[in-house]
Protein backbone atom coordinates (compact mmCIF):
# COMPACT_ATOMS: atom_id res chain seq x y z
CA UNK A 1 0.00 0.00 0.00
CA UNK A 2 1.13 3.58 -0.99
CA UNK A 3 1.80 5.81 2.35
CA UNK A 4 -1.05 8.37 2.11
CA UNK A 5 -0.17 11.59 0.81
CA UNK A 6 0.55 15.03 3.10
CA UNK A 7 -0.99 17.92 1.88
CA UNK A 8 0.92 21.11 2.42
CA UNK A 9 -0.78 23.71 4.27
CA UNK A 10 -0.53 26.69 1.71
CA UNK A 11 -0.22 30.14 3.18
CA UNK A 12 0.16 33.63 1.76
CA UNK A 13 3.74 34.46 0.91
CA UNK A 14 5.10 37.57 -1.11
CA UNK A 15 8.12 38.98 -2.62
CA UNK A 16 10.74 37.33 -5.54
CA UNK A 17 13.03 34.99 -5.23
CA UNK A 18 15.81 34.53 -7.83
CA UNK A 19 16.35 31.30 -8.71
CA UNK A 20 19.30 29.54 -10.18
CA UNK A 21 17.62 27.09 -11.84
CA UNK A 22 19.21 23.67 -12.43
CA UNK A 23 19.42 21.86 -15.92
CA UNK A 24 16.19 19.22 -17.07
CA UNK A 25 13.72 21.06 -15.00
CA UNK A 26 11.02 23.38 -16.98
CA UNK A 27 10.48 26.93 -15.48
CA UNK A 28 7.05 25.95 -14.10
CA UNK A 29 8.59 22.51 -13.01
CA UNK A 30 10.70 24.57 -10.90
CA UNK A 31 8.24 26.93 -9.78
CA UNK A 32 5.96 24.47 -8.72
CA UNK A 33 9.35 23.04 -6.62
CA UNK A 34 9.32 26.61 -5.01
CA UNK A 35 6.11 26.90 -4.86
CA UNK A 36 5.83 23.15 -2.32
CA UNK A 37 8.54 24.24 -0.07
CA UNK A 38 7.90 27.80 0.68
CA UNK A 39 4.14 26.63 1.11
CA UNK A 40 3.22 29.78 -1.13
CA UNK A 41 -0.63 29.86 -2.02
CA UNK A 42 -0.10 32.54 -5.47
CA UNK A 43 3.30 32.13 -7.34
CA UNK A 44 4.27 33.32 -11.30
CA UNK A 45 7.53 33.55 -13.29
CA UNK A 46 8.67 36.62 -15.47
CA UNK A 47 8.85 34.45 -18.25
CA UNK A 48 10.51 31.12 -19.26
CA UNK A 49 13.83 28.97 -19.37
CA UNK A 50 14.08 26.36 -21.31
CA UNK A 51 14.82 22.91 -19.62
CA UNK A 52 18.15 22.59 -21.27
CA UNK A 53 19.21 26.27 -20.08
CA UNK A 54 20.45 26.71 -16.20
CA UNK A 55 20.42 30.18 -14.39
CA UNK A 56 18.77 33.24 -13.33
CA UNK A 57 14.30 32.42 -13.26
CA UNK A 58 13.05 35.52 -10.78
CA UNK A 59 9.64 33.57 -9.28
CA UNK A 60 7.18 35.79 -8.13
CA UNK A 61 4.90 34.98 -5.05
CA UNK A 62 1.44 36.73 -3.85
CA UNK A 63 1.67 40.48 -4.32
CA UNK A 64 4.94 40.72 -6.86
CA UNK A 65 3.05 38.56 -9.04
CA UNK A 66 0.69 41.54 -9.66
CA UNK A 67 4.74 43.02 -11.56
CA UNK A 68 5.75 39.90 -12.99
CA UNK A 69 4.93 41.55 -16.43
CA UNK A 70 7.61 44.47 -16.24
CA UNK A 71 10.49 41.54 -16.22
CA UNK A 72 9.22 39.96 -19.17
CA UNK A 73 10.48 43.09 -20.93
CA UNK A 74 13.70 43.50 -19.47
CA UNK A 75 17.18 42.57 -21.28
CA UNK A 76 18.64 39.25 -20.84
CA UNK A 77 22.26 38.21 -20.99
CA UNK A 78 23.06 34.18 -21.68
CA UNK A 79 26.64 32.24 -21.71
CA UNK A 80 26.54 29.64 -24.56
CA UNK A 81 28.88 27.25 -26.26
CA UNK A 82 28.14 26.79 -30.06
CA UNK A 83 29.41 23.31 -31.36
CA UNK A 84 30.60 23.99 -34.82
CA UNK A 85 30.07 21.74 -37.94
CA UNK A 86 27.25 19.73 -36.58
CA UNK A 87 23.60 20.82 -37.10
CA UNK A 88 21.11 19.13 -34.92
CA UNK A 89 17.25 18.57 -35.94
CA UNK A 90 16.32 21.06 -32.61
CA UNK A 91 19.33 23.55 -32.72
CA UNK A 92 21.00 21.93 -29.71
CA UNK A 93 21.95 18.83 -28.42
CA UNK A 94 18.88 16.77 -27.72
CA UNK A 95 18.08 16.61 -31.60
CA UNK A 96 19.51 14.43 -34.24
CA UNK A 97 22.23 14.92 -36.23
CA UNK A 98 21.08 16.29 -39.32
CA UNK A 99 23.89 17.48 -41.20
CA UNK A 100 28.41 17.41 -40.61
CA UNK A 101 30.71 20.10 -42.10
CA UNK A 102 34.09 20.61 -41.67
CA UNK A 103 34.92 23.87 -39.46
CA UNK A 104 37.34 25.55 -42.20
CA UNK A 105 37.05 29.41 -40.72
CA UNK A 106 39.45 31.67 -39.39
CA UNK A 107 39.74 33.36 -36.32
CA UNK A 108 39.25 36.75 -38.07
CA UNK A 109 35.68 35.70 -39.71
CA UNK A 110 34.81 34.67 -36.08
CA UNK A 111 35.39 38.12 -35.32
CA UNK A 112 33.57 39.46 -38.61
CA UNK A 113 30.56 37.17 -38.24
CA UNK A 114 29.87 38.04 -34.57
CA UNK A 115 30.10 42.28 -35.85
CA UNK A 116 27.22 41.19 -38.10
CA UNK A 117 25.36 39.98 -35.46
CA UNK A 118 25.80 42.82 -33.12
CA UNK A 119 22.66 45.05 -33.25
CA UNK A 120 19.05 45.28 -34.49
CA UNK A 121 18.80 41.58 -36.53
CA UNK A 122 15.99 39.40 -37.55
CA UNK A 123 14.85 36.14 -36.48
CA UNK A 124 12.49 33.01 -37.83
CA UNK A 125 11.46 31.39 -34.35
CA UNK A 126 12.77 27.98 -33.82
CA UNK A 127 10.20 24.96 -34.53
CA UNK A 128 11.17 23.75 -31.08
CA UNK A 129 9.81 26.88 -29.52
CA UNK A 130 6.77 27.44 -27.35
CA UNK A 131 5.64 30.10 -29.67
CA UNK A 132 1.64 29.86 -30.91
CA UNK A 133 0.93 29.33 -34.37
CA UNK A 134 -3.61 28.97 -34.74
CA UNK A 135 -3.60 28.25 -31.25
CA UNK A 136 -1.00 25.67 -31.06
CA UNK A 137 2.78 25.32 -29.94
CA UNK A 138 5.69 25.28 -32.60
CA UNK A 139 7.07 22.39 -31.00
CA UNK A 140 3.83 20.33 -30.81
CA UNK A 141 3.71 20.52 -34.96
CA UNK A 142 7.22 19.30 -34.81
CA UNK A 143 6.55 16.25 -32.98
CA UNK A 144 4.66 15.64 -35.50
CA UNK A 145 7.01 15.88 -38.20
CA UNK A 146 5.38 19.11 -39.92
CA UNK A 147 7.27 22.44 -40.24
CA UNK A 148 4.93 25.82 -40.90
CA UNK A 149 5.82 29.54 -41.85
CA UNK A 150 7.43 31.77 -39.22
CA UNK A 151 7.49 34.87 -39.65
CA UNK A 152 10.63 36.96 -38.89
CA UNK A 153 10.90 38.84 -35.08
CA UNK A 154 12.76 41.86 -35.07
CA UNK A 155 15.38 41.95 -31.75
CA UNK A 156 18.46 43.62 -30.60
CA UNK A 157 22.13 41.99 -29.83
CA UNK A 158 23.66 44.83 -27.57
CA UNK A 159 26.65 43.18 -26.98
CA UNK A 160 27.97 39.94 -27.88
CA UNK A 161 31.57 38.80 -26.39
CA UNK A 162 33.41 35.88 -27.27
CA UNK A 163 34.29 34.39 -24.41
CA UNK A 164 36.61 31.33 -26.28
CA UNK A 165 37.55 29.53 -29.50
CA UNK A 166 38.75 26.60 -30.49
CA UNK A 167 38.58 26.05 -34.95
CA UNK A 168 39.89 22.41 -34.70
CA UNK A 169 39.94 19.49 -32.55
CA UNK A 170 37.36 16.54 -32.21
CA UNK A 171 34.73 19.52 -30.93
CA UNK A 172 35.44 23.13 -32.74
CA UNK A 173 33.18 25.53 -30.57
CA UNK A 174 32.78 29.22 -29.70
CA UNK A 175 31.56 30.34 -26.61
CA UNK A 176 30.16 33.66 -26.39
CA UNK A 177 28.47 36.20 -24.06
CA UNK A 178 25.08 37.42 -25.29
CA UNK A 179 23.29 40.58 -24.40
CA UNK A 180 20.59 40.71 -25.73
CA UNK A 181 16.57 42.16 -25.64
CA UNK A 182 13.79 39.90 -24.75
CA UNK A 183 12.61 37.40 -27.25
CA UNK A 184 15.73 36.67 -28.82
CA UNK A 185 15.90 32.51 -29.57
CA UNK A 186 19.99 32.20 -28.27
CA UNK A 187 19.32 28.60 -30.22
CA UNK A 188 18.61 30.30 -33.55
CA UNK A 189 21.45 32.93 -33.02
CA UNK A 190 23.89 30.37 -32.69
CA UNK A 191 22.67 28.31 -35.54
CA UNK A 192 22.73 31.17 -37.29
CA UNK A 193 26.06 32.83 -36.47
CA UNK A 194 27.78 28.78 -37.19
CA UNK A 195 25.64 29.10 -40.59
CA UNK A 196 27.20 32.19 -41.27
CA UNK A 197 30.86 30.82 -40.60
CA UNK A 198 29.87 28.03 -43.48
CA UNK A 199 30.15 24.79 -40.95
CA UNK A 200 26.75 25.19 -39.58
CA UNK A 201 26.13 24.27 -35.92
CA UNK A 202 23.78 23.76 -32.69
CA UNK A 203 23.96 24.50 -28.84
CA UNK A 204 25.55 22.31 -26.44
CA UNK A 205 25.39 24.55 -23.23
CA UNK A 206 23.05 27.43 -22.18
CA UNK A 207 23.01 29.51 -18.64
CA UNK A 208 21.11 32.79 -18.22
CA UNK A 209 23.75 34.95 -15.96
CA UNK A 210 21.45 37.56 -15.64
CA UNK A 211 17.58 39.52 -16.46
CA UNK A 212 17.16 42.92 -15.52
CA UNK A 213 19.33 44.02 -12.66
CA UNK A 214 19.35 40.41 -11.31
CA UNK A 215 22.45 38.47 -11.91
CA UNK A 216 23.44 35.00 -10.51
CA UNK A 217 25.40 35.91 -7.71
CA UNK A 218 22.07 36.87 -6.37
CA UNK A 219 20.27 33.68 -6.38
CA UNK A 220 19.36 30.47 -5.08
CA UNK A 221 19.02 26.93 -6.05
CA UNK A 222 16.81 24.82 -5.22
CA UNK A 223 18.64 21.97 -3.17
CA UNK A 224 19.86 24.95 -0.96
CA UNK A 225 16.43 26.34 -0.51
CA UNK A 226 14.99 22.83 0.70
CA UNK A 227 18.15 22.39 2.89
CA UNK A 228 16.87 25.74 4.59
CA UNK A 229 14.93 25.24 7.55
CA UNK A 230 11.18 27.34 7.16
CA UNK A 231 11.76 31.02 8.28
CA UNK A 232 15.07 30.49 6.48
CA UNK A 233 13.16 29.95 3.24
CA UNK A 234 10.89 33.00 3.58
CA UNK A 235 13.95 34.97 4.55
CA UNK A 236 15.39 34.19 1.03
CA UNK A 237 13.10 36.08 -0.83
CA UNK A 238 13.03 39.74 -1.70
CA UNK A 239 11.06 42.28 -0.95
CA UNK A 240 7.93 42.84 -3.76
CA UNK A 241 9.27 46.33 -4.45
CA UNK A 242 12.58 44.99 -5.89
CA UNK A 243 10.97 44.54 -8.65
CA UNK A 244 10.11 48.29 -9.03
CA UNK A 245 13.76 49.45 -9.24
CA UNK A 246 14.33 52.31 -11.67
CA UNK A 247 10.99 53.90 -10.72
CA UNK A 248 10.63 57.03 -9.47
CA UNK A 249 9.57 56.57 -6.00
CA UNK A 250 6.72 58.90 -4.16
CA UNK A 251 5.44 58.66 -0.64
CA UNK A 252 1.75 59.63 0.18
CA UNK A 253 0.39 60.76 3.65
CA UNK A 254 -2.29 58.52 5.11
CA UNK A 255 -5.03 60.19 3.45
CA UNK A 256 -4.07 60.28 0.26
CA UNK A 257 -2.77 56.54 0.25
CA UNK A 258 -5.99 55.79 1.72
CA UNK A 259 -7.93 57.23 -2.04
CA UNK A 260 -4.67 56.18 -3.94
CA UNK A 261 -5.40 52.65 -3.35
CA UNK A 262 -9.39 52.87 -3.88
CA UNK A 263 -8.05 53.54 -7.65
CA UNK A 264 -8.53 57.97 -6.98
CA UNK A 265 -5.59 60.19 -9.02
CA UNK A 266 -3.89 62.15 -6.28
CA UNK A 267 -2.46 65.89 -7.49
CA UNK A 268 0.74 67.07 -6.06
CA UNK A 269 4.44 68.73 -7.32
CA UNK A 270 5.31 65.73 -9.15
CA UNK A 271 6.94 65.47 -12.91
CA UNK A 272 5.83 63.87 -15.53
CA UNK A 273 6.90 60.40 -15.06
CA UNK A 274 6.06 56.95 -16.77
CA UNK A 275 6.94 54.79 -14.22
CA UNK A 276 6.37 55.52 -10.25
CA UNK A 277 6.85 53.32 -7.65
CA UNK A 278 4.18 54.80 -4.64
CA UNK A 279 4.26 54.08 -1.13
CA UNK A 280 2.50 54.97 2.07
CA UNK A 281 2.57 55.11 5.94
CA UNK A 282 2.96 51.69 7.45
CA UNK A 283 -0.10 50.76 9.19
CA UNK A 284 1.54 48.13 11.46
CA UNK A 285 2.11 50.26 14.61
CA UNK A 286 5.83 48.75 15.19
CA UNK A 287 6.74 48.60 11.10
CA UNK A 288 8.77 52.26 10.42
CA UNK A 289 9.52 51.91 6.77
CA UNK A 290 6.72 53.04 4.64
CA UNK A 291 5.03 50.08 2.65
CA UNK A 292 4.34 49.86 -1.13
CA UNK A 293 0.82 50.50 -2.12
CA UNK A 294 1.69 49.83 -6.38
CA UNK A 295 2.78 51.53 -9.20
CA UNK A 296 1.95 54.52 -10.88
CA UNK A 297 2.41 57.36 -13.64
CA UNK A 298 2.45 61.16 -13.32
CA UNK A 299 0.84 63.39 -15.72
CA UNK A 300 0.62 67.12 -15.51
CA UNK A 301 1.16 66.69 -11.89
CA UNK A 302 -1.61 63.87 -11.66
CA UNK A 303 -0.83 60.79 -10.18
CA UNK A 304 -2.73 57.81 -12.14
CA UNK A 305 -3.23 54.52 -10.37
CA UNK A 306 -1.20 51.70 -12.39
CA UNK A 307 -1.31 48.08 -10.16
CA UNK A 308 -2.54 48.48 -7.08
CA UNK A 309 -2.05 45.76 -3.84
CA UNK A 310 -4.66 45.18 -1.71
CA UNK A 311 -5.21 46.06 2.01
CA UNK A 312 -5.07 42.15 2.47
CA UNK A 313 -1.53 42.05 0.58
CA UNK A 314 -0.14 45.02 2.74
CA UNK A 315 -1.31 43.67 5.83
CA UNK A 316 0.10 40.10 4.97
CA UNK A 317 3.61 41.63 3.37
CA UNK A 318 4.09 43.77 7.00
CA UNK A 319 2.95 40.56 9.53
CA UNK A 320 5.41 38.33 7.46
CA UNK A 321 8.42 40.87 7.83
CA UNK A 322 7.91 41.27 11.21
CA UNK A 323 7.98 37.48 11.97
CA UNK A 324 10.70 37.55 9.88
CA UNK A 325 12.86 40.09 11.84
CA UNK A 326 11.89 38.04 15.12
CA UNK A 327 12.92 34.77 13.85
Amino acid sequence: MHAPRTRVQRRPVHGVLLLDKPLGLSSNQALQKAKWLLRAEKAGHTGTLDPLASGVLPLCFGAATKFSQLHLEADKTYETTVRLGVRTSTGDAEGDVVQTQPVTCTVGQVVEVLDRFTGPITQVPPMHSALKKDGKPLYAYARDGEEVERAPRAVVIHDLELLDMQLDGEAPHIRLRVCCSKGTYIRTLGEDIALALGCGGHLTALRRVATGGFDASRCISLSALEALEEPSRLAALLPVQTLLEGHERVTLGAEDAARFLSGLRRRGPWADSARVAVYGPPTDESAQEPVLLGTAHVQAGELIPGRLLSPTDIRQIQETSRETATS
